[in-house]
């Protein structure tokens, strides 16, 4: 008869669903950018699945809650990933948006996949010049580095006016869907598909980075500067790389939006949507991928509700267009107050505690 402690030692050893840990065992053995696209695929395709069975405005905000998404993921791997704290990345997308714009302005003859190369090379030029311009700053003295980039950027607008367009931006007329799906898709469902493509992909690179070398150099990094480069980890390149990498997200998600709103203006791209995107990161959670989800989905969507209540209770404009900020405001305090790890943080807390419930 074996004694207790060697009973005690094999159920330990034994997994608590035998019939799920070969399962799970075979995907860890995949290499992780595999298991990451694969996942992309399966996401790619639940988001096909939803626009086929909704409208062409749940189309527009789907693709809306992508390419906000994308921006909030990169901005989660420079924040939770680095511990670079930057207030400036709205105007990432608007690199991104005025590019597309002119792009598709002055040589409609390129496709858009090479629209969106393009923009990646100009959002990663821009993301090492502020990158390598503020890698030795922290705290307060790079977010305000970050700050002066999101209000000053804008007023280039104005200073090329013949270019940029000034206050009223660059209105183009991009591309639907081409003509072999035509009565198959409306132009809105093919533009949130293109959307959501690009998301994933994007989402992807983001996830199997994070989960690499360069992803636990980052943590490191943002954990203790100090430490880690004692550790051998070059500091300084490390954050630039960080920095070029959110600014790739940033600015395709910028392109993106210019290609569904066919718009590219100053006022989209204002310190209001650095801070928005910022808070929401927090809201969602930082520090997984999933929390970009409910970020991006509560910056599109109380916008929306907020907007439709005060058009219900008849309230004025300027009340219609601030109460979405205020209803944000007040969403975000009620989830630092009781969900300090923000939503994302809520519902892995809740799984755990339904896990233990289900194996019994």
């Amino acid at each position: 008869m074996s004694s207790p402690t060697r009973q005690r030692a094999e159920r330990a050893a034994t997994p608590a669903n035998p019939s799920a840990a070969p399962s799970e065992g075979r995907w860890r053995s995949l290499p992780s950018p595999l298991r990451h696209l694969l996942l992309a695929a399966l996401g790619l395709a639940a988001v096909t699945v939803l626009l086929f069975v909704t409208g062409d405005l749940t189309a527009l905000r789907v693709a809306a809650v992508g390419y906000t998404m994308l921006a909030v993921a990169g901005l989660q791997l420079l924040v939770g990933g680095s511990g670079q704290v930057s207030l400036g990345h709205g105007a990432f997308m608007m690199i991104g948006a005025y590019t597309m714009a002119l792009l598709v302005l002055y040589q409609p003859m390129f496709p858009l996949s090479v629209n969106m190369l393009i923009i990646v090379v100009v959002a990663v030029v821009a993301g090492i010049a502020v990158g390598a311009a503020t890698a030795r700053l922290h705290g307060p003295y790079l977010a305000g580095a970050t700050l002066i980039l999101a209000v000053g950027l804008p007023g280039l607008t104005h200073r090329y006016h013949d270019l940029l367009g000034g206050s009223n931006g660059i209105n183009v007329r991009t591309a639907g869907a081409p003509p072999l799906l035509q009565g198959l898709v409306t132009d809105s469902e093919w533009k949130a598909l293109v959307v959501w493509t690009v998301v994933v992909v994007g989402l992807a690179v983001l996830a199997v980075v994070s989960t690499g070398r360069l992803g636990r150099r980052m943590r490191a990094i943002r954990d203790d500067e100090t430490a880690a480069s004692m550790a051998g980890i070059p500091v300084g390149k490390t954050k630039v790389v960080a920095f070029v990498i959110a600014s790739a997200a940033g600015g395709l998600a910028g392109g993106l939006q210019a290609y569904v709103l066919g718009t590219a203006t100053p006022s989209t791209f204002t310190l209001a949507l650095s801070l928005t995107l910022l808070a929401a990161l927090v809201l969602g959670g930082i520090g997984s991928l999933w929390g970009a989800l409910w970020a991006s989905i509560a910056i599109v969507y109380l916008e929306i509700w907020t907007s439709d209540l005060a058009g219900s209770l008849g309230l004025s404009r300027d009340a219609e267009n601030n109460l979405p900020v205020v209803f944000f405001g007040v969403v975000l305090i009620l989830v630092m107050r009781f969900w300090p790890l923000g939503i994302h943080g809520a519902l892995q807390r809740l799984a755990l505690r339904i896990r233990p419930t289900k194996s019994r």
